[in-house]
């Protein structure tokens, strides 16, 4: 295991930067396409579905053909909405990481360096919601496969957290989706107050 450290963001990390930003999006597709495997619906959809088509047409190969084609279809589903975010992100925020996160007093963005290279990041920004007033919002979390169980996240959520603190916030949160859950280390990260606050 290669010793880390955290840093801010310099330009010439932009290169590795969507790399790392695309491979954490993609480990989030076979997730997906096994959530939805378990879902009560699409079970009735997968297994009845070629058994009906099978009892009306007689034929075991139509019924086969359909099921690879629901399966193909329900794959395609799968990455669509993930594949949109990447392009979306990329296209604004991840685009000018200097402008978005770097100009302003109360923006952050910080990357994990190991052996001279980009292989974690962090970002956070004030909360555009009104209701998240006066909380700082992470965004793009992710650490390289390979990283993984070094404590690197854990590390780059606390550099986040003394941010906001230092900054005079009272939460950091975070916007995720069902799946990701699972994942989140939040009950490990109580913010250190200082005694003299």
């Amino acid at each position: 295991m290669a010793p880390y450290h955290i840093r801010k963001y310099q330009e010439s990390d932009c290169k590795g930067i969507p790399d790392l930003f695309s491979t954490g999006l993609t480990e989030h597709v076979p997730i997906t396409f096994c959530h939805l495997l378990r879902l009560p619906q699409m079970l009735v959809l997968l297994l009845k579905g070629p058994q009906v088509l099978f009892l009306f047409s007689g034929s075991c190969l139509l019924a086969f053909m359909a099921s690879l084609a629901l399966l193909t279809l329900l794959k395609f589903f799968t990455k669509y909405p993930w594949a949109k975010y990447e392009v979306r992100a990329l296209n604004t925020d991840m685009s000018d990481i200097t402008k978005t996160y770097l100009s302003e007093q109360c923006s952050y963005f910080r990357v994990a360096e190991c052996e001279e290279q980009v292989v974690g990041m962090v970002g956070c920004l004030p909360a555009e919601d009104i209701t998240l007033w006066r909380k700082q919002e992470l965004f793009h979390l992710c650490v390289a496969f390979e990283h993984c169980g070094q404590g690197m996240v854990k590390a780059l959520i606390r550099t986040v957290l003394q941010f906001a603190w230092d900054q005079g916030y009272s939460e950091v949160v975070l916007v995720t989706t069902a799946l990701q859950y699972s994942w989140c280390p939040w009950p490990l990260l109580e913010p250190q107050i200082p005694e003299d606050a």
